[in-house]
């Protein structure tokens, strides 16, 4: 029993050293930082296409970034204090394209509740900086 006790102490003392050696938590604007570093920022635009939303990312109080790979399009809603990365985002588009007019209805994640609207702003398209190739010698 005395073997278990101690076995148990041990493991207690090695989780309590692993919570003090853990990362901070970034906020979601270093979150938005990095997800832009070694990218560039290109001209707004008003809609992006259906197939750029499949990836999503919310970023409390901050931004909603679309898509993946070399380019990702950042949303800043004109109500931006209203995101919460718990709620659903249900869009209402027309058409083939999501656009800074479309209707976007927060619903709670828990309870599919609506808690409110946010309002688009343009789509700033942040593609990746391709480094030039060194000169061959």
């Amino acid at each position: 029993m005395r073997k278990i006790a101690l076995a148990i102490a041990a493991t207690a003392v090695m989780l309590g050293g692993a919570t003090v050696q853990a990362k901070p938590k970034l906020t979601p604007q270093q979150r938005l930082d990095k997800l832009l570093e070694g990218r560039e920022a290109g001209e707004p635009v008003s809609c992006i296409p259906q197939f750029e939303t499949r990836d999503m990312q919310i970023l409390d109080k901050t931004a909603i970034v679309y898509g993946r790979g070399n380019t990702i399009w950042v949303n800043v809603p004109k109500n931006a204090e209203h995101l919460d990365d718990d709620d659903i985002l249900l869009t209402k588009t027309n058409g083939s394209q999501l656009c800074d007019l479309d209707i976007v209805q927060t619903l709670d994640r828990t309870s599919h509740i609506p808690n409110g609207f946010l309002n688009l702003g343009r789509f700033v398209p942040y593609k990746k900086v391709v480094k030039p190739a060194a000169p061959a010698s």
